[in-house]
């Protein structure tokens, strides 16, 4: 299995162009050997005149032609949508032939990728399509916090209609997979409730009796270390303080605002189950200070971080 991780350079008009070569420019010479960075090398000879960054892109770019002149930085363009699609395109399917172990993705723009008529709602709704895949999984990391969403995308009534038993159960085992793959002997998992109390037993509704516990009970019948569902308003305090290594999160805010409140720089995005592997930052694409080489690439060093450490899992 190739140890070389790929990077997609993002939407043109944002900051994933700096903080790539910002990152690069970093990388030991070993690490650039195994780095390949799908984008176009004009946009990021730009991005490297801006942040200063010294680097080789002939060593490690995939270019990949952007028609018509210059998208502009920080500028909604659908060219730029579809560059950022044809970017990650290229690399799913090297990714697929097994040239590259894991793909690391720099923030793309939504509104651009819609535009340029390709209808996602994001990086994993993209990646579960270009791999044939009925549906992924998001995992947001950060050292003492990880959590996994049943749902993502969608509107909070529609996430409550998808927390089905089969889709929860699904999600308990996509994260306790991944976290025996990274090490965990015996991993430690809360279900996060949806209701407030978790219904308070029916006062405030019963999709927690009639929705997650019958997961939960379902995953720990199948040998695995869960609990819940417990109240979200403790679960992830509990889960940054020590008692679990991961915290099932029914839809997207319920997950998104403690990681972020507690590691908004350093959380890495993970995808799983697809057949190809994923990390990503997990910020956007900064239009307002697009161009401007004052982008932090910290989350896009945890990401590629993240990267390595999952093809040397796989090697090993």
């Amino acid at each position: 299995m190739s140890q070389v991780i790929g990077i997609t350079m993002g939407d043109p008009a944002g900051v994933g162009p700096e903080i790539t070569v910002k990152s690069i420019a970093e990388m030991t010479p070993e690490e650039r050997a195994r780095t390949r960075v799908y984008g176009n090398k004009a946009v990021l000879e730009r991005a490297a005149v801006v942040t200063g960054a010294t680097i080789d892109l002939d060593e490690v770019t995939v270019d990949l032609p952007i028609e018509g002149p210059p998208i502009e930085w920080g500028r909604l363009d659908p060219r730029g949508g579809d560059a950022a699609f044809r970017f990650i395109e290229k690399a799913v399917r090297d990714a697929e032939a097994g040239a590259i172990g894991c793909i690391v993705t720099a923030p793309i723009n939504k509104e651009a990728l819609n535009l340029a008529g390709h209808h996602y709602d994001g990086h994993t709704g993209m990646l579960a399509a270009l791999t044939g895949q009925k549906s992924a999984f998001m995992l947001l990391a950060s050292e003492r916090l990880k959590v996994i969403h049943v749902s993502t995308h969608v509107s909070l009534r529609n996430a409550i209609d998808r927390a089905t038993p089969e889709r929860i159960l699904a999600t308990i085992r996509a994260g306790h997979d991944h976290l025996k793959r990274i090490g965990y002997e015996n991993p430690r998992i809360a279900v996060a409730g949806i209701n407030p109390h978790c219904g308070e037993s029916g006062l405030f509704g019963n999709e927690d009796d009639l929705q997650v516990a019958p997961a939960v009970a379902q995953a720990r019948a199948e040998g695995i270390n869960v609990e819940g569902p417990v109240s979200a308003d403790t679960v992830y305090y509990r889960a940054y303080s020590g008692a679990f290594d991961l915290v099932v999160a029914q839809y997207h805010d319920q997950g998104h605002i403690p990681i972020k409140l507690v590691a908004f720089d350093t959380a890495v995005n993970v995808s799983l189950g697809l057949p190809i592997d994923r990390t990503s930052v997990d910020h956007g694409t900064a239009f307002d200070i697009a161009g401007t080489g004052r982008a932090n690439h910290v989350n896009m060093k945890a990401a590629i971080a993240y990267a390595r450490r999952l093809v040397q899992g796989k090697a090993a």
